[in-house]
């Protein structure tokens, strides 16, 4: 399926605007949006040392994106027997969306699977799922909840989103990255910030603006 991405979102300094707005901070340092820490908490989900376990600072990250995960859940998930120390050994850390193959993403591929096994624990589900993947490895595996589902106009089961993600990525060589990579610049958020984030705060702020 085609992502579906609103024209609007295809102005450089449109994006801009909302990414400047999502990243700012009050004048006491507080950020403007608690999401504008889940990258950076920690040092990041995908730093060395934390890359291939989950941490309490995952949690706190998830819940900056209005995830709040039970005790019991993270408990289990801190556990060493737990899924992700199993699984986030086998999903690459250093590549990104947009260069990956199919297989990286696949249902067959440790990523899927990984899915599937958080969202099985009582308390998480898709979305929790989603973003907890997304915090330990921000640059393959796409943000997604209920308005960038209705942003990006997805289907009621939607289990084909990362690859549309993917596919619009590279599609017209590589166009989409090029212009979030610009708007990102533009913004002045930094580097570190993956463009599968910029795509998907830009989506989330638009939506929200637009009351979706």
């Amino acid at each position: 399926m085609t992502l579906k991405i609103p024209a609007v979102l295809w102005d450089r300094h449109y994006v801009a605007g909302l990414l400047h707005r999502y990243w700012a901070d009050f004048p006491g340092g507080a950020p403007a949006y608690t999401g504008a820490r889940f990258e950076r908490l920690a040092g990041g989900g995908d730093h060395p040392q934390a890359a291939n376990h989950f941490t309490p600072a995952d949690f706190i990250a998830v819940a900056t994106l209005s995830v709040d995960v039970p005790v019991r859940a993270v408990l289990r998930l801190l556990e060493p027997s737990n899924p992700g120390s199993r699984l986030l050994p086998h999903i690459p850390v250093d590549i990104e969306l947009v260069e990956a193959g199919e297989r990286h993403i696949a249902e067959s591929s440790p990523a899927w699977r990984l899915w599937r096994s958080l969202r099985d624990v009582d308390g998480i589900g898709p979305v929790g799922a989603g973003k907890l993947l997304a915090r330990k490895r921000p640059r393959l595996l796409p943000v997604y909840d209920s308005v960038i589902k209705k942003v990006f106009e997805r289907p009621p089961a939607d289990l084909s989103f990362w690859s549309d993600v993917r596919c619009a990525l590279r599609a017209d060589s590589r166009r989409l990255a090029a212009h979030l990579q610009d708007a990102r610049d533009l913004a002045g958020i930094g580097e570190d910030i993956s463009i599968l984030r910029v795509l998907d705060t830009a989506a989330w702020l638009h939506g929200r603006d637009v009351g979706l």
